[in-house]
């Protein structure tokens, strides 16, 4: 999932964006309301989090000017005000939630798990193909009966590839997707992941081609071998007709 981070205190953002890249989330960082009203308009986020004290369009303004104009996902206030009237006022303009500076990280997450369930967006369903499981919820991939231990990238990879199934994504598309606008990798960094996933997920007893790579143009999943079961039966088969 993709956030922006509208938060003028530098200390504050960098520190905030990296414990929610630390959560599976790629996150924007900008300084001002301005700023974060373009980066809206051009990219599609999942959740906002906006500082109420920005420079050029203050937080409250901006969530204002967002709802008017039809934006539906999560937003989520941050305040160093803790008045009842400015609580007030970003719930009036639109917000689905606040939070008071200094905050906890541990509620701040499960304020956004919130938000994300309320949204529909944090609970979709188990992915699979064939005998690869990924669980969005809890993060976990299996393969068969064996559990991956990946990094949040390589997980991030395999989410996109596993939603994108047997259509091809390009490496832009995966840094598009999974970093953020402030720390864009090359794609040799986008190889590097992709070599280390399929060497866990051959580990674990996965095709080597799992992963294919379509040349000068990106990845995509292979197809899951379907033809297991009709070998099986046909092995059970023959075995009857054995004398």
């Amino acid at each position: 999932m993709r956030f922006l981070l509208a938060e003028d205190d530098v200390t504050l953002a960098v520190s905030l964006s990296e414990a929610l890249a630390n959560q599976r989330y790629a996150v924007d960082v900008v300084q001002n309301g301005e700023a974060a009203w373009r980066q809206i308009a051009t990219i599609d986020y999942d959740l906002v989090l906006l500082d109420v004290m920005l420079p050029k369009l203050d937080g409250i303004s901006l969530c204002k000017r967002l709802r008017d104009r039809g934006f539906l996902k999560p937003i989520l206030i941050l305040t160093a005000c803790d008045a009842s009237t400015d609580k007030v006022a970003g719930l009036d303009a639109g917000a689905d939630d606040y939070i008071v500076k200094p905050f906890d990280l541990s509620e701040l997450f499960a304020r956004i798990r919130a938000l994300l369930r309320r949204s529909e967006i944090c609970a979709p369903p188990i992915l699979t193909w064939g005998s690869l499981r990924l669980n969005p919820s809890t993060f976990e991939v299996t393969y068969g009966d064996r559990f991956l231990h990946i990094t949040p990238k390589e997980y991030a990879i395999l989410e996109l590839l596993m939603r994108y199934g047997r259509r091809v994504i390009s490496r832009s598309v995966i840094i598009e997707h999974i970093w953020s606008l402030e720390e864009p990798p090359t794609e040799e960094t986008v190889k590097a992941h992709i070599k280390s996933l399929r060497h866990k997920l051959n580990s674990a007893g996965a095709p080597k081609q799992l992963i294919e790579t379509v040349h000068g143009i990106g990845y995509r999943l292979n197809m899951p071998r379907q033809s297991t079961l009709v070998e099986e039966l046909g092995s059970e088969r023959d075995a009857l007709r054995e004398p």
